[in-house]
């Protein structure tokens, strides 16, 4: 499996999970059968993507909140950069989800 490069759509928690995937894929012995079951896959990918889209989106909150409460505690610059990257991925993980949806969609409308 080739992962694509990082300026093919993709969003980096997205490719950095297909990596991680690929490089622990590599690492193992070829499995039989019965253990393929519990090797990492696209979903494992994409679970771990969403995560890391989750924690992004708890970090940007809590220094907002933090800013909020006492702003010589956290930057502003910190807290905006926080807020984008956790933006950015959210909108990533947004348009991922829709071309997931289009391409079943797309396999449900072809005819047998």
């Amino acid at each position: 499996m080739t992962i694509p490069p990082a300026g093919s759509g993709l969003p980096t928690p997205l490719l950095d999970a297909l990596r991680r995937n690929a490089a622990a894929r590599a690492s193992q012995p070829a499995a039989a059968p019965e253990k393929a079951a519990g090797s990492p896959s696209f979903v494992n990918a994409l679970d771990q993507a969403l995560k890391s889209v989750s924690a992004a989106q708890e970090d940007a909150s809590a220094k907002a909140v933090a800013f909020q409460r006492d702003p010589s505690s956290v930057s502003l610059e910190e807290t905006m950069v926080a807020m984008q990257k956790s933006q950015i991925g959210f909108q990533s993980a947004l348009h991922v989800r829709n071309r997931l949806v289009s391409a079943y969609s797309d396999i449900m409308n072809m005819q047998v």
